[in-house]
């Protein structure tokens, strides 16, 4: 099934179920109000809100009316946590090489992860708005995984049963602010402002034999601007899985339900299939030219973010942003 939410009913949205074809939704009334609240008690609420998915895509369903994605906030809102990785070791690698850095060994072996900002998403078409164009504004295609509670000192066998939904996120970086702040051996803050969201999470069973190995086999494509920008092998060169991710989180602490778990951006050895942030493009310029050539985001700039199923169908719905100016 897909799942969003409605830019009502306050903080936490109103839950929709949305038709395969993301065409058509129903509000999840009598079912559970929030997608917060179905996650907290998910083994009942899921077996109902399939049920409601298979009415709404068999044309049964009461209430059901025509989805505006301008009229959908984030499919969570707010979460209780982000944990961001940085699985896919192409990117690592191409971008320490440029600084002159070596790799460490451990990062084959530990997934490099960071706590990102969780108290408030961007919906898939709310404006990306920052201070500056001097921060350096750079996109991020990435694609998340949403949880159930989640146990402590799990193995990555048991983590993948708690991977219940899969969405994409633009992870938005400010790159020019990542030096200084990295420099001071503490982690980000002002670097790493809220993220926008796919229009609508789905069960791993939607993406069908494209899900196996806690992976998402199929490409993440990007435009900016409407022109191409990338379209890496989403389930290629992922040095830790999804479960492997949430297993490493889990060492010392357990996960509350509702809890995002992000991939990283996704890059791949093969640099002819594109980029999925600006920093990975000017990377790849500067091994190659000696320095980078393209500039990271300007205010008036557009980003889509998209992923599509064997068939060209949308699965998530696409990410289409704007970079503004944010007028204090």
């Amino acid at each position: 099934m897909k799942l969003g939410s409605l830019k009502e009913g306050g903080r936490d949205g109103t839950l929709i179920v949305v038709s395969r074809d993301l065409t058509r939704a129903v509000r999840a009334t009598g079912i559970a109000d929030t997608l917060q609240r179905a996650l907290e008690d998910w083994s009942n609420i899921a077996p109902r809100l399939n049920t409601l998915s298979d009415a709404l895509n068999e044309g049964k369903a009461d209430g059901a009316f025509d989805l505006d994605v301008a009229a959908l906030a984030a499919p969570l809102p707010r979460a209780y946590e982000f944990v961001d990785g940085s699985a896919y070791l192409p990117h690592v690698e191409r971008v320490r090489r440029a600084r002159g850095a070596e790799v460490p060994e451990s990062f084959y072996t530990d997934p490099l992860m960071y706590q990102a900002v969780s108290a408030g998403f961007l919906g898939p078409r709310d404006p990306v708005r920052v201070p500056s164009e001097d921060y350096g504004i750079d996109l991020e295609a990435e694609l998340v995984v949403v949880t159930d509670d989640v146990p402590m000192a799990l193995t990555p066998e048991q983590a993948a049963g708690h991977i219940q939904l899969i969405g994409l996120v633009n992870d938005v970086s400010l790159r020019k602010l990542i030096p200084g702040e990295l420099a001071k051996g503490f982690g980000f803050v002002q670097s790493k402002p809220r993220s926008g969201l796919s229009p609508v999470f789905v069960t791993p069973d939607e993406l069908g034999d494209v899900w196996r190995d806690s992976k998402v086999h199929l490409p993440l494509l990007t435009h900016v601007n409407g022109k191409w920008f990338g379209a890496p092998e989403a389930g290629v060169d992922m040095q830790f899985n999804f479960a492997q991710l949430v297993a490493h989180v889990t060492k010392t602490r357990p996960l509350s339900a509702g809890t995002i778990v992000g991939s990283g951006t996704i890059a791949n050895e093969d640099t002819s299939l594109g980029a999925s942030c600006f920093a990975e493009l000017r990377t790849v310029e500067t091994l190659r030219d000696g320095k980078p050539s393209t500039p990271f985001m300007s205010f008036g700039d557009t980003v889509r973010i998209e992923m599509l199923d064997k068939a060209g169908n949308s699965i998530f719905g696409a990410i289409e942003q704007r970079i503004e100016r944010h007028d204090a």
